[in-house]
């Protein structure tokens, strides 16, 4: 069975938002981590080179695949900052209507700033993303 090439890390955080080179994404992932750490009360921690993430979960496919994953993150890429929430959640898409500017990926939804959408908006996509993994993906 191949190996997850996203794992969690012992890499910091910090010093990955510090090498950022756009001011913007830089200050926006900061205020990211604060929003994502007091909505879920995670620390954030890096999973793989670039993916900063809150929580986890030990997930089991049908196909035998398995692995851990974060419960939530976000990357500041060098064309938007990707949100990794769950692809599914109550009232997803009434939220994502009233989010603001964005892009949607099958898995992530894309930001240019976070001036662009609705912080409060984003907060409860979160809880009901986290809460919504945590139910499929109970701990034991």
């Amino acid at each position: 069975m191949a190996k997850n090439k996203t794992t969690e890390t012992a890499e910091s955080v910090i010093d990955f938002i510090n090498a950022v080179a756009d001011e913007t994404k830089r200050k926006d992932a900061f205020e990211l981590i604060e929003i994502m750490q007091q909505t879920t009360g995670f620390e954030p921690k890096m999973w793989g080179p670039s993916i900063i993430g809150f929580g986890s979960y030990h997930y089991k496919y049908d196909s035998g695949h398995e692995g851990d994953a974060p419960l939530l993150g976000f990357s500041p890429r060098k064309d938007a900052i990707s949100l990794y929430l769950s692809s599914t959640f109550e009232n997803k898409d009434e939220l994502v209507s009233k989010f603001g500017k964005h892009k949607a990926g099958k898995g992530c939804i894309y930001v240019k700033k976070l001036s662009d959408i609705n912080i409060d908006i984003l907060k409860q996509m979160i809880s009901l993303s986290v809460s919504y993994l945590q139910n499929l993906y109970p701990s034991k």
